[in-house]
């Protein structure tokens, strides 16, 4: 029996940690008086803590009022990976919303703009290889039907190259000896030892400060990269790059001029997005679109990264705040006219939670994939993901348009170092805090 809509509770939220399809994923449940679970999901590589934290605060509200919890949470909520609590949580009550009155998510947040998204397939190649390498990987994307193309090139293709990177002497060794964790993650889970000691003191060395230089002979060859990439895909697919390394602004603008004639889709994140003046150096300077966003925590605080002259924004529904938060981004985006492609390296909730967003923006370019080489990925949620010529089709279904969870699947790849799936979580129930911040 359904209760009446005002007499709907949260009764409690639980989680299962994830890993190897490919990044650690954190999935929540936020629990009724009624049949109704609604499904979210706490940012890649980050922690259940972040919506734990809030559920005593959660605990006997009515989840059909997802503003009002929204701002009762939201600021416990943070950039990048800490951002992820308020978000899932978010994400899961609009999903409860949508399946009480049997109606899909994208129909609350406004209506539909489109009834199919445009899917990006991001690719990287492991190991030393060449622009052909990643030319060939990208047109196995292509052959797949995929019809927009993202890929990783970074300076450590340059680390054994000699003569083309220019750095305090030392450094580029610890670089090697301490981040290639960080660099090779992208396929994979960000590794925990990366948080702490000597690791976290390297990896967090903003680009600016690294001392990095690239050197002509460094510029020709990873010119010569890309060119080779597009010798194996054509001048007609659009095709963005990440993952460019810890260096200057001012060498990724002597960079992005190279690139001008590869018609680039986007460069992403070249400097961190805190800095916008040099955002704005790099925008002023090059002719290759830039792209920044997926650490950014509420859509107000994109604005002066808008005001720099970002052209792209690659928010995540998982860090920005939610649902909520990318509609409102949505209009700041109108007002600066800039274009919007969903960042997304999750699971299939936060997959379908980005469909549903770009479902009901005015103009989005795409969402962002991660997992097409993991079949197992598809079949975490009934009904299974499908990707087709690639597109995905918007579901009409209730709330998120996901009917139940692979729980063989969810513990099969369980996270060894985390608490069994959906374990209790009431030792947080009571949690609580004088939350005002004004006296």
């Amino acid at each position: 029996m359904k209760p009446a809509a005002k007499d709907l509770k949260i009764t409690d939220i639980r989680f299962a940690d994830i890993d190897g399809l490919p990044k650690h994923m954190i999935l929540l449940k936020i629990y009724t008086n009624s049949d109704i679970v609604g499904y979210g999901e706490v940012r890649d590589a980050s922690s259940a803590t972040y919506a734990m934290m809030v559920k005593g605060r959660l605990l006997g509200e009515n989840p059909l009022n997802v503003e009002k919890l929204f701002h009762r949470i939201r600021q416990f909520g943070g950039h990048s990976r800490q951002g992820g609590g308020v978000s899932g949580i978010e994400i899961a009550l609009w999903d409860i919303v949508g399946k009480y009155y049997g109606i899909p998510v994208y129909q609350l947040l406004g209506g539909q703009y489109r009834d199919r998204v445009r899917v990006y397939c991001d690719t990287d190649v492991d190991g030393k290889h060449t622009g052909h390498d990643m030319g060939r990987a990208l047109k196995k994307r292509m052959e797949a039907g995929f019809t927009y193309l993202k890929m990783d090139l970074g300076i450590e293709l340059l680390y054994d190259e000699p003569g083309t990177l220019n750095a305090p002497a030392g450094f580029l060794d610890d670089l090697k000896t301490y981040s290639m964790k960080a660099i090779s993650h992208q396929s994979g889970s960000i590794d925990k030892s990366l948080m702490f000691g000597k690791n976290y003191e390297i990896f967090t060395v903003p680009h600016y400060a690294t001392g990095i230089h690239i050197t002509e002979k460094g510029l020709d060859y990873l010119e010569n990269y890309v060119r080779e990439v597009r010798r194996e895909i054509g001048y007609e697919i659009p095709l963005a790059i990440d993952h460019l390394g810890h260096v200057a602004v001012e060498d990724a603008i002597r960079f992005a001029r190279r690139l001008e004639k590869y018609n680039i889709a986007w460069m992403e994140d070249i400097a961190p997005w805190t800095m916008t003046e040099h955002l704005r150096k790099f925008a002023q300077n090059s002719c290759v679109p830039l792209g920044t966003g997926e650490d950014i925590y509420l859509a107000e605080n994109f604005e002066p990264v808008l005001g720099a002259g970002v052209n792209l924004v690659h928010p995540d529904a998982l860090t920005i705040g939610g649902l909520g938060e990318i509609k409102k981004l949505g209009i700041l985006c109108e007002k600066y006219g800039a274009a919007i492609a969903l960042h997304m390296a999750e699971s299939p909730i936060g997959f379908m939670a980005a469909v549903h967003a770009a479902a009901a923006l005015k103009n989005v370019l795409c969402v962002e994939f991660h997992s097409v080489d993991h079949p197992e990925w598809y079949d975490l949620i009934t009904p299974s993901v499908k990707i087709e010529n690639g597109f995905v089709s918007v579901p009409d279904a209730p709330g998120l348009g996901i009917e139940s969870l692979n729980e063989d699947l969810i513990r099969k790849f369980h996270k060894k170092d985390c608490p069994a799936p959906w374990s209790d979580t009431s030792h947080w129930d009571g949690e609580w805090a004088n939350d005002r911040i004004w006296s």
